[in-house]
């Protein structure tokens, strides 16, 4: 593979919109399947290496007010001990950022990714894989300097490879409307209307009863870009979100939504925090989606010239849907999950990146739910380059 990428360097020099890249990574954890406290390993064997090589295309390129980008990527990943985790990885995107005259403008793109789903909510030393399919397409008519109208319309699809995970296959349709106003100052204001349909094929057996996971969702929200100062960014959408399960018999709703800031300091520092409530998707056994409140806060920090350093840790607490587990609605239904990371990433050359990363990952788990607690920390070290 590395032959094959250096041979290539002249078809992708700097300037051509089409490059080769590759790449090669080791990574380690000592929880790898999640395993909970207390309970016994697979193969009494908690922690394991894994060897990853990269290797894809990526393109850029304008003509006139046409934007086309896409990469292409293929993936080996090998296990040290639990072998029978071996997958090949494939990404796959193009998008077409499109504009016609002065007024009307947008995207549309595709998305194919296979990779191994983790294994935060389901237990099991059998390989995984999960299929993620997605096609969008938005577009905005700017029909006064300080207005414009918006519409888009997503499809994501998701197949896993385990019969046991096959319940949560399922496709995810939306569509919205909205329209904003465009201050001088560079701010935006909108409203945003949505509405999701998710459908999942796979019916999930609970006891005695088979469910039917399929939803519909009605969203209404406040869309804001407030640029607080040259330095700083808030954005925010949210608002009030009703969410329909009919084989439940009933609806939830509530006030959801997401707000993200950036903060840059000055040339070398920058910050970013989020806090969000939202539903979600889940891939366990036996509920399809919780309602997650979280928060997270991140640094970067420009070492120097070829040397960054990011750091970010994050709170969830995720809620799970009562109605779907009459037996043991009694005991206490959420769980919560933290994480931390921090990576340093070296550029000896322009084309050519370094980085080693450390992360942490610790859920408390639910005794109703069977979700017990557990931890893991583990380390990854890359090389890149781009010809």
């Amino acid at each position: 593979m590395i032959a094959a990428l250096y041979s290539a360097t002249a078809a992708g020099a700097p300037g051509n919109a089409l490059h080769v890249y590759g790449g090669l990574g080791y990574g380690h954890d000592d929880n790898l399947l999640r395993v909970p406290d207390g309970a016994p390993a697979f193969d009494n064997q908690f922690g394991d290496s894994w060897y990853q090589a990269d290797a894809g295309l990526l393109f850029d390129h304008t003509y006139s007010r046409q934007r086309l980008s896409g990469h292409a990527k293929l993936s080996k990943v090998k296990f040290q001990h639990f072998k029978q985790l071996d997958y090949d990885g494939k990404d796959f995107q193009a998008k077409w950022n499109w504009q016609v005259g002065n007024h009307w403008e947008g995207t549309l793109g595709t998305f194919y990714n296979q990779t191994l789903a983790p294994y935060t909510d389901f237990r099991s030393d059998r390989r995984n894989l999960r299929e993620q399919r997605r096609t969008f397409f938005d577009g905005a008519w700017r029909f006064h300097p300080s207005y414009r109208v918006r519409a888009a319309a997503e499809r994501e699809k998701f197949d896993y490879e385990l019969i046991e995970q096959r319940y949560n296959d399922r496709t995810e349709t939306s569509w919205e409307v909205g329209a904003d106003y465009l201050p001088p100052s560079g701010s935006e204001i909108g409203l945003v209307a949505r509405h999701v349909k998710g459908n999942y094929p796979n019916r999930r057996p609970f006891g005695q009863q088979v469910i039917n996971d399929d939803y519909e969702q009605d969203e209404i929200k406040a869309r804001v870009l407030w640029v607080a100062s040259g330095s700083t960014n808030v954005q925010a959408l949210a608002g009030w979100v009703k969410r329909r399960q009919p084989a439940l018999g009933d609806d939830t709703s509530g006030f959801l939504g997401r707000v993200n800031a950036t903060h840059k300091r000055n040339s070398v520092l920058s910050y970013k925090a989020s806090l969000w409530r939202d539903f979600a998707p889940i891939e366990s056994p036996l509920v399809s989606y919780t309602r997650n409140n979280g928060v997270s806060a991140g640094l970067t920090w420009d070492a120097t010239a070829k040397l960054k350093v990011d750091a970010s840790a994050a709170y969830e607490r995720r809620n799970y849907n009562a109605r779907l587990l009459p037996v043991v609605s009694r005991g206490r239904l959420q769980d919560s999950l933290r994480t931390a990371s921090v990576r340093a990433t070296w550029s000896p050359r322009q084309s050519v990146q370094v980085s080693a990363a450390l992360a942490h990952q610790a859920r408390s788990g639910s005794a109703a739910l069977g979700t017990q607690q557990f931890s893991s920390n583990s380390i990854q070290v890359n090389v890149t380059a781009q010809f």
